[in-house]
């Protein structure tokens, strides 16, 4: 089977990750978390306790951590400098903070390098804002998966309320509502939708049925098949 690229983009809570991860796997691609590389940074600047808003230092920092993804049992791995951070990228914190460090541009120019020699041999199932737009614009299949803000919020709240006590679905939903702003607006490379990406709405649909539908996709668009 001919290789070729699939980006899925969309806001924050919409199941790329989960989505992106099923159909690499239904293809034996190989999945790329773009989501996990900004949080990485996050994590570090965070870690050294540096705002933000402190645009100089944070550009820095991304551009002296070496990330690798590395595939594992339960999905894809995070490392920083060779420290597994996986289970460290994904609190409050991250959250409330990974759309300032995203939105700086020589963060974004930084990982969409790394992203772009990511996809040059094909075979990849990449998932973030930008994917369609700007990192792999010439990718065979194009998604643009969203979900109403409610409903992402309740999955977000399923996935974090045992490792986060005391989490609410409101507070999740006024975060992703947040997200969903600086991420439309920001200046570099914001969220939106390819004029040739087609249009998944996720809040009635279950996983399987979204997988299926993109998978659906790659079988009429992509070369080759499935």
């Amino acid at each position: 089977m001919e290789k070729y690229n699939i980006a899925i983009d969309g806001p924050a809570g919409a199941g790329k990750s989960t989505i992106a991860r099923r159909v690499a796997d239904a293809l034996g691609f190989v999945y790329v978390d773009t989501g996990a590389m900004y949080r990485a940074v996050t994590w570090r600047v965070l870690q050294q306790g540096i705002s933000p808003a402190d645009t100089e230092r944070v550009a820095d920092i991304s551009r002296n951590l070496r990330l690798e993804l590395r595939p594992g049992p339960e999905g894809q791995q995070v490392y920083a400098n060779g420290e597994d951070i996986t289970g460290l990228i994904r609190t409050p914190e991250v959250n409330a903070n990974v759309s300032d460090v995203a939105k700086i541009r020589e963060v974004r120019e930084q990982l969409v390098r790394k992203q772009k020699e990511m996809t040059a041999a094909k075979g990849v199932v990449m998932d973030g804002r930008d994917i369609g737009t700007h990192v792999i614009p010439d990718a065979e299949v194009k998604v643009f998966l969203t979900a109403s803000p409610r409903v992402r919020a309740e999955r977000r709240f399923h996935e974090m309320k045992d490792s986060q006590p005391g989490l609410t679905i409101e507070q999740l939903e006024q975060d992703i509502a947040r997200r969903d702003k600086i991420d439309e607006e920001r200046e570099v490379s914001p969220l939106m939708r390819a004029p040739d990406a087609v249009l998944i709405d996720s809040t009635n649909l279950t996983i399987p049925e979204v997988v299926e539908r993109i998978l659906e996709l790659c079988r009429a668009k992509a070369p080759g098949g499935t």
